[in-house]
């Protein structure tokens, strides 16, 4: 089994219901287990800010499922909840990127690992250091330095973690 962390967002069609159900859909995965969600967080829309605001977590999970397979089952599930991408970083049903997978680095035309720009997003290393606090990324950066960049972050605490 491998250790993935995932990051869900979703901003259309009541937010928290939406990444409820994607952690369900993800909880019954074939050879996956879901290990622990993180709070969720309110967050403003990186890209246009003429959307609704965003609810976002991170989802740790243990997998025998190869990357590229987990990237297909989390798209399947974006799918099924009616995943609406109208323009580049725009409002969404659900979004579900895997940022890490183990230690795997690698780079397709369909799969960054871990994710290009994770690093630099308070609405995933916020939650990512609620569930992993001492997680050293495969680039050597610790989660908790990381963490630090956004001691005075702008997230709302929406749902605490269960």
């Amino acid at each position: 089994m491998t250790t993935a962390y995932i990051a869900l967002g979703s901003n259309l069609n009541e937010p928290v219901a939406q990444l409820d159900a994607a952690v369900l859909a993800i909880s019954q995965l074939a050879q996956t287990q879901c290990i622990q969600v993180s709070p969720y967080y309110g967050s403003k829309p990186m890209g246009p800010q003429d959307q609704p605001d965003y609810v976002n977590a991170v989802l740790s999970i243990e997998t025998q499922l190869e990357p590229l397979t987990l990237l297909d089952e989390l798209q399947r599930i974006e799918n099924e909840q009616g995943r609406v991408r109208l323009r580049r970083w725009g409002e969404r049903t659900l979004d579900l990127d895997i940022l890490l997978y183990g230690k795997i680095e690698m780079q397709t035309e369909r799969l960054t690992l871990p994710h290009y720009d994770m690093q630099h997003r308070e609405f995933v290393i916020v939650p990512l250091f609620d569930i992993a606090p001492e997680l050293v990324l495969p680039n050597g950066s610790a989660v908790k330095n990381l963490r630090e960049n956004f001691n005075s972050h702008n997230m709302v605490l929406v749902k605490p973690a269960k």
